[in-house]
């Protein structure tokens, strides 16, 4: 008996995660069908993505942006261009949508994330800032609307895959002593302190297994990416935070593991390809192709193991002392992160300087309890507005923050 394709909205569709998405998609016209398409400004990718999957509907952040896009469909296009937030929360939460990929990077993709958790939808979440924003607030909408919350970060779909679910997909961890963080080191992994000194944008984005857009490049190499997905393992696992461990390995072959009080250890393999997570949680419960080449261990020789060194990374110190903290201390991390990351990208601030930047921010701003979004959104805009303060010591990457 043949079953209508599943409805799927693409939040971030020209980004890394989009494309992929968009390509797995590809890989199965009989299975799914893109409902919404939606991106910030990128005019041209998603005019693209619009002739090709014909989605019903296009959003875009940018108001601009989003003119110039309706202005080139074709007439006999069937896409409807929206604009802004109101948009993108519109098709998160649409009654016709099955599945939602949220993989807007930052800050930005929190509300339509909560609004498609809110709607009951299956969420294929790649947007860790969401959960690292307002995780309570996520949490809580998917126990309540019965939304089914998939991992798409290759970390947090490996243990998804790794662990036994309840119903719902809500992960059982009976007999699970511990987690296994793993994490590539990134760029610098072998670097002293002094070179990283004088690293530049392209060589920090120039990861050694993942091709990944230039923000969560950057995270990768200070190892905050990693801290942010130590606080999402938290919230998507329910676990304590010494229940979470990070490893360093650099071959990106295991993409992390989960250890059973037996003595077990079970770990999900594979290629450093996100269409394999992407394809899992699209697929789910069910396996599907996903154009990714199978693992040849005889070629890849040797799994290598090694604890992260905080001292040169202490990103990740610092976003575990924010799970600590509670409240909105994991929302003011992830803005100065933010602001710290696009301030090196621009020149304006050594890489070495984005976690003292964070750390001062984490100083200055005052911790509450996370209980609306309006005061998640709130404690943001102030973190940020700090973190631009700080920079305002600066005269250039040439020039170390001065916190004291």
């Amino acid at each position: 008996m043949n079953t209508a394709p599943r409805l799927v909205s693409v939040l971030g569709s020209t980004g890394s995660i989009g494309v992929s998405t968009l390509d797995v998609i590809a890989r199965h016209p009989g299975e799914f069908s893109v409902y919404a398409l939606a991106a910030n400004r990128s005019v041209d990718a998603l005019l693209e993505q619009c002739l090709t999957f014909q989605p019903r509907f296009a959003v875009m952040m940018d108001e601009t942006a989003a003119q110039r896009l309706s202005e080139r469909l074709p007439a006999d296009c069937p896409t409807e261009v929206l604009q802004g937030e109101s948009g993108l929360s519109a098709v998160a939460s649409a009654p016709e949508v099955d599945s939602v990929m949220a993989a807007i990077v930052g800050a930005a993709g929190l509300p339509s994330t909560l609004a498609a958790a809110r709607a009951g939808k299956t969420l294929l979440l790649a947007n860790k800032e969401s959960l690292v924003m307002g995780g309570h607030l996520l949490m809580q909408a998917v126990r309540k609307s019965g939304a089914r919350l998939l991992p798409i970060d290759s970390e947090h779909n490996a243990i998804f895959q790794c662990m036994p679910v309840k119903q719902g997909a809500r992960p059982d961890l009976a007999g699970v002593s511990k987690v296994l963080l793993t994490a590539s080191g990134g760029p610098f992994r072998t670097w002293s302190f002094e070179q990283m000194r004088e690293a530049t944008p392209d060589q920090a984005c120039a990861h050694p297994n993942w091709s990944m857009g230039r923000k969560i490049s950057v995270d990768s190499a200070s190892l905050m990416n990693k801290g942010l997905e130590f606080i999402e393992a938290c919230w998507i696992f329910d676990l304590a935070p010494d229940l979470v461990e990070v490893v360093v390995h650099p071959q990106s072959i295991i993409h992390s593991m989960v250890q059973y009080l037996d003595g077990s250890v079970l770990a999900q393999m594979g290629n450093p390809d996100m269409r394999t997570p992407i394809a899992y949680g699209l697929g789910w419960p069910e396996r599907m192709a996903s154009g990714v080449a199978p693992l040849d261990l005889v070629a890849a020789a040797r799994l290598d193991f090694e604890a992260p060194d905080e001292a040169r990374f202490p990103c990740l110190r610092l976003a575990r002392e924010a799970v600590a903290a509670g409240g909105t201390a994991m929302a003011v991390c992830n803005a100065a992160n933010e602001v710290a990351v696009d301030a090196f990208l621009a020149e304006n601030l050594r890489f070495t300087a984005i976690p003292q930047l964070i750390e001062g921010v984490l100083e200055r701003v005052s911790i509450v309890e996370p209980d609306s979004l309006a005061v998640v959104e709130a404690a943001d805009d102030e973190a940020r507005a700090v973190a631009r303060d700080l920079l305002g010591q600066l005269t250039g990457r040439t020039t170390e923050v001065n916190l004291a």
